[in-house]
């Protein structure tokens, strides 16, 4: 395991607790006091929810890489990511490792594909973006009620450099996809979004911190969240302006929607400035349905159910990434956005 990732699944004294500040909202020791046996080898089965948007591959099977784990990036590629699980209360973990060359224009597409039950999953990623290359990131995390799944990354934005990125998250008993993030500024962007969709009793947490090592950088960030029935969302969000990251422009805002009274939101968002000419602003928002949007579309004919789908979809729908392909943003859209639909 890379010395960037502090959980080894082999180490039960790694895990964190609610002890630990960043952990606070997703205790993994209270459901992980042991660590899990090794998970045995598993087939891949069907090609992927991506598979039809082409491009290479890196796929591992409960921690196992059928094939390459690195991938270099040049000219304009797509890459699919796959993070395949099928265990029964054990434990695996996958690395990879990918790197956007100067200039290069990367769609990466990992996806987080579970099967069976109470596995343990920890997958990490190292992503470095070269000056002037441009990295659209979409996660899409799919797995079983009971799992245990911790998705981390590494990325790394060099000058100049674009890192756009979209999750996608369904939760989990514990699921939490993290992103950390070195923006070395000097017309650097980055775009960190996501949302997620909750229902039953499982929990999603999507953490990120963005520390902006240099002068003349922006990031974007929107996170938004539905829960409904016994759900828990959290969102984790800090952006860090180093001393001498003069001209920094950070923003961030969580909006998010409970569907039930036993559902539950926790929202972090958090600035942490150590220069004095930047512009950074954070929100956060907690709310419910639009009553009068829902009564106009009863009064058209259409069933309480099927309203609440279509509002459901249309708030969560614009944090996803967009790409300057209209027609490939739509294909990319409509298939992640509909493996949503079972969750509605």
């Amino acid at each position: 395991m890379s010395a960037l990732f502090d959980i080894d699944l082999a180490d039960a004294s790694t895990f964190p607790s609610r002890r630990t500040e960043a952990w606070k909202y997703s205790d993994l020791r209270r459901y992980l006091r042991e660590a899990p046996q090794p998970s045995p080898t598993a087939a891949i089965g069907a090609p992927g929810p991506f598979y039809d948007l082409g491009g290479e591959a890196i796929v591992f099977a409960n921690g196992r890489a059928v094939g390459v784990t690195d991938f270099i990036a040049s000219g304009e590629q797509t890459l699919r990511l796959r993070y395949i699980s099928d265990a029964q209360g054990t434990g695996h973990t996958a690395s990879a490792r990918v790197a956007a060359r100067a200039g290069a224009r990367l769609l990466l597409l990992e996806t987080h594909e579970g099967a069976g039950s109470a596995y343990v999953a920890h997958n990490t990623l190292e992503l470095d973006v070269a000056a002037g290359a441009e990295v659209t990131r979409v996660v899409l995390v799919e797995e079983p009620e009971d799992a245990l799944s911790i998705a981390q990354a590494q990325v790394r934005v060099e000058a100049g450099g674009v890192f756009r990125q979209t999750v996608i998250a369904t939760g989990a008993r514990l699921q939490r996809v993290e992103t950390r993030i070195d923006h070395h500024a000097r017309g650097a962007h980055v775009q960190a979004d996501g949302l997620y969709l909750l229902n039953g009793a499982r929990q999603a947490d999507l953490t990120s911190v963005v520390r902006h090592l240099d002068r003349d950088g922006t990031t974007s960030q929107l996170i938004k969240g539905v829960a409904r029935d016994t759900a828990r969302g959290v969102f984790q969000g800090k952006i860090v302006v180093r001393p001498g990251a003069q001209k920094t422009d950070g923003y961030q805002l969580n909006r998010a929607l409970l569907l039930s009274d036993q559902a539950e939101i926790d929202s972090k968002p958090e600035l942490e400035i150590y220069a004095d000419d930047v512009k950074c602003a954070h929100g956060a928002t907690v709310g419910q349905l639009d009553e009068q949007a829902r009564y106009y579309m009863a009064a058209r004919g259409l069933p309480p159910e099927t309203a609440r789908k279509l509002l459901v979809r249309a708030f969560l729908g614009d944090a996803f990434v967009a790409l300057e392909d209209e027609e490939e943003s739509e294909r990319l859209m409509d298939v992640a956005l509909g493996k949503l639909d079972k969750h509605l």
